[in-house]
């Protein structure tokens, strides 16, 4: 496969059906901002910790399905798309993850050791990623799991950042109003 072809110099580009598109396109920015979170996700690994290194590789795979979800305006039953299984597996590790930490009793300042605070600047990028999945699904057919499953992906990030914050011993920061 050749890395460059020149199609996109025009600034279009193409979806997984082959249809043509603006590189500022709804759908575009949709998915690019999936691809950023999953390259941030990439630079967070390894942290540490063998069980959220396996959870971060995990969503990485999960992101890349979120994606090809994306740019895939009418998939067909081949077509790789997000299922509730994939929300409910961030769901389980959530779950998992809060057996170890102290009950939230508010909100947190989003730093914390190097792996702490990059879930969390993660995080913020997802919450972005949502923002345009939202946005594309006004206009055009979205698969409502993949959104779904970017507003849990946020909250596991979160709860992966107290989490590592935790076994790092470093303190949780709240926020004085």
């Amino acid at each position: 496969m050749k890395i460059y072809t020149g199609r996109g110099d025009e600034g279009m580009t193409d979806l997984r059906d082959m249809s043509r598109v603006s590189k500022t396109s709804p759908r575009i920015e949709a998915y690019g901002t999936v691809d950023e979170a999953n390259a941030l996700v990439g630079t967070i690994r390894p942290t540490g910790y063998d069980d959220v290194d396996e959870y971060l590789e995990r969503v990485q795979n999960h992101l890349h399905i979120v994606q090809a979800d994306f740019a895939n305006p009418d998939p067909d039953e081949d077509a790789p798309v997000v299922r509730e299984a994939h929300t409910e597996q961030l769901e389980d590790w959530i779950d998992a993850a809060d057996e170890e930490l102290d009950p939230l009793e508010s909100f947190v300042l989003p730093t914390g050791s190097e792996a702490g605070a990059a879930l969390h600047h993660a995080r913020t990028v997802v919450r972005r990623a949502e923002r345009r999945a939202v946005d594309l699904a006004g206009t055009d057919p979205v698969n409502a799991e993949a959104i779904a499953y970017l507003n849990r992906l946020s909250d596991a990030l979160f709860t992966f950042a107290r989490l590592v914050n935790k076994r790092d011993g470093v303190r949780e920061d709240r926020p004085s109003y």
